[in-house]
């Protein structure tokens, strides 16, 4: 904007975007969708280039102890075992309900019974090996205890040290 000398009223009604919006994603309070960032662009002669580049993500100790965990699982994780898995599942999540407190994790245990439910498992692997914040949250609280080998389970958390 400082480059081409555009107002964020200026630039709100050339392009349709609200100047509020404009005034957000300015300071850091909001953000705007790739379209509408290249919208606004656009509107000042410039265009927005993603780059795709792949990034270590930094987890916790614990986070990715259970993540390698629960990745682990998902190679198991088919229909059969799936169905052979439910009731340890439902069981474990009985269980977790009893004893947890406090939002995300009640509405995430609500998410684990609708998935294990539905027999969703592209969604289960999803949550299972995604590193994004809500499938940490989701395996905070998550039902596959008990489930993998303890010979792998050892296996896995002495490579993780």
């Amino acid at each position: 904007m400082l480059e081409t000398g555009i107002t964020q009223s200026e630039l709100s009604r050339i392009s349709g975007v609200r100047q509020p919006s404009i005034s957000q994603f300015l300071s850091g309070r909001g953000h705007l969708s790739d379209d509408m960032l290249d919208r606004l662009l656009s509107c000042m002669g410039y265009r927005l280039e993603i780059v795709r580049r792949p990034v270590k993500q930094e987890l916790g100790r614990s986070s990715e102890s259970s993540w390698r965990l629960h990745r682990r699982l998902s190679i198991h994780l088919k229909p059969r075992t799936l169905s052979e898995w439910r009731p340890i599942m439902l069981r474990n999540l009985r269980r977790l309900g009893e004893s947890t407190r406090g939002q995300p994790h009640l509405r995430n245990l609500d998410r684990w019974q609708r998935l294990i439910q539905d027999g969703d498992l592209s969604s289960l692997r999803r949550v299972m090996t995604g590193l994004d914040t809500d499938s940490v949250q989701m395996r905070e609280v998550s039902p596959m205890g008990g489930l993998l080998p303890q010979e792998e389970r050892a296996e896995i958390l002495r490579r993780a040290s």
